[in-house]
């Protein structure tokens, strides 16, 4: 099964490793450049507050033992993943050398938008301090600088002008263009 779109799809990894993998995953992905094949690589993990530590907040995976990868399945990427250390292999193989079922887009949809990142992506390159124009939301229309880029959920902080004020808003990549 040769895909030639990105599909997200299920690592299982070690307990207690998750992070590790998803650290392996991006290097070996650098290194072996396969960037345009393994996109993303996410831990799904969601905040938790400690009773007994006054409330402490944590973070707790929410799928321990898994990882989630986006990427463009084919040998190479199939084999690249596979062999990182801490993999043990795909959920949805059977095994053999078969290849996985990818996650249906509502399943992925559900649990990024949980983990507050998004499914939408953009090959924009954003950088501090460019001025972008806004394409859809409450500021649609308006230009802005943009004053922080979150890579790992594809977020970016926009100041707007408005009355006279500075006003700081989330977006989306794919929120805005260019000027």
């Amino acid at each position: 099964m040769e895909s030639h779109e990105k599909k997200w799809y299920v690592l299982h990894t070690y307990s207690g490793y998750e992070n590790k993998v998803k650290a392996n995953l991006e290097s070996r992905a650098q290194t072996m450049g396969m960037e345009k094949h393994i996109f993303r690589v996410a831990v799904p993990e969601e905040k938790s507050y400690d009773q007994e530590d006054s409330g402490k907040v944590e973070m707790e995976k929410t799928f321990p033992g898994y990882v989630l990868v986006e990427m463009v399945m084919s040998d190479q990427s199939w084999f690249v993943v596979r062999n990182t250390p801490g993999v043990t292999g795909f959920v949805g193989s059977h095994g053999a050398g078969s290849k996985p079922a990818p996650l249906l887009d509502e399943e992925i949809e559900h649990i990024l938008k949980h983990m507050g990142a998004t499914t939408r992506y953009s090959e924009e390159d954003f950088e501090i301090g460019e001025t972008v124009s806004i394409k859809e939301g409450a500021f649609e229309g308006m230009a802005g600088k943009i004053v922080e880029v979150d890579r790992e959920k594809f977020k970016l902080h926009v100041e707007v002008e408005m009355f006279g004020r500075e006003t700081d808003t989330e977006l989306d990549f794919n929120q805005v263009e260019k000027f």
